[in-house]
């Protein structure tokens, strides 16, 4: 059995939680939290499996690790503080951890990340032997895996498109849902999340990805960033209401150029009221799916939808990023150690797990 920790019980830690316990090869040793008030609760509770399971999350990192754990979930977030989610990846690596996590956008892509990341990593996988892999849905297996995969289906491809299309209503992330995304705010609001190279730093890394396992060479990655306000004020039944005339949708692109035309594209639809921006693209149950299209002969259009956590579809997003990383520590404990990315890692069938228990 890999004794692995779970640092972090939000909405990946609560399904990272969940994923330990089902694997048949894992084994939950340890569950880190920051929130003190967290700290002794059992990891069946944190995890809503609605039954104990006999391990008291912790505050203490240093014991911890000192305990020599061999892979680690890392389940925080480094939407806001990625100083501080590296610095404890680094750490974790270095007491000889495997670590799985979708919390460093920039390593996804590791050859292209900047140094002041990469060889941080790099140093701490020499000198304590531990690996790391960062995948997540989107970015993750939406955006690199699975067209890549389909692609294979198509005798001519012309254009691949990868679409998230999601209600952010169900989101349970309010303020990255308000301040990040920008839902909510005044249209001269300016969102984090879509400011000029902030989407290519976050999603070009799955574009050049592709890119080099389809042997092509890109141009460049060009971005665009449409924007919606709400004609009327809507209540939402997780986020209260966002008023008339505040952001409502928010539609970019990253585009992969090849010889002059966008020919890998990673397209966000995003909204928090099916009112808003119903020309946009709409997954089929208005609440959230991942899209792959080929543009090609033949056309091929694969729509993946996942819910968890009592149908929520965010939740269900959230659950897959999380079965693509716990699925593959046990792979990377076998593996030299080293900084791995999505094209090296494989994804497995559900060896050993069909017909499990349910946690």
């Amino acid at each position: 059995m890999v004794s692995t920790v779970v640092w972090g019980t939000g909405n990946i830690g609560r399904a990272a939680i969940r994923a330990v316990e089902a694997h048949p090869v894992l084994e939950l040793a340890a569950v880190l939290v920051h929130n003190p008030d967290k700290v002794g609760r059992d990891a069946g509770d944190l995890g809503g499996l609605g039954h104990e399971l006999g391990v008291a999350a912790t505050g203490d990192v240093e014991a911890v690790l000192a305990a020599g754990p061999r892979a680690v979930v890392y389940a925080a977030s480094g939407d806001i503080r990625p100083d501080e989610a590296l610095a404890d990846i680094v750490r974790a690596i270095r007491a000889g951890a495997v670590v799985v996590t979708p919390s460093l956008y920039a390593l996804y892509d590791h050859r292209n990340a900047p140094p002041e990341l990469r060889e941080p990593v790099l140093a701490a996988i020499a000198d304590g032997g531990g690996s790391l892999f960062v995948s997540g849905v989107d970015p993750g297996w939406g955006n690199d895996v699975l067209p890549l995969l389909i692609s294979g289906l198509g005798a001519t491809v012309d254009v691949i498109r990868c679409q998230e299309i999601f209600d952010y209503s169900t989101y349970d992330q309010a303020d990255s849902v308000r301040y990040l995304v920008g839902m909510g705010q005044p249209m001269d609001y300016e969102p984090p999340m879509i400011a000029p190279t902030v989407p290519s730093m976050v999603w070009g890394g799955q574009v050049r990805l592709m890119a080099r396992a389809l042997g092509v060479e890109l141009d460049e990655i060009r971005e665009t960033v449409d924007r919606r306000p709400l004609d009327s004020t809507v209540s939402t039944r997780t986020m209260g209401e966002f008023e008339a005339g505040t952001q409502g949708a928010v539609r970019f692109e990253v585009q992969g150029v090849v010889e002059g035309e966008p020919r890998i594209v990673v397209e966000h639809v995003t909204r928090v009221h099916p009112s808003c921006a119903p020309d946009w693209p709409v997954s089929p149950n208005g609440e959230g799916a991942h899209r792959v299209i080929i543009e090609g002969r033949p056309r091929i259009e694969v729509t993946v939808e996942a819910t968890d956590e009592d149908g929520n579809r965010s939740a269900g997003g959230n659950a897959t990023a999380v079965g693509r990383l716990v699925g593959a520590v046990d792979w990377l404990v076998d593996a030299e150690p080293g900084l791995y990315d999505a094209l090296d890692v494989p994804l497995r069938p559900a060896v050993g797990k069909l017909g499990r228990k349910r946690p």
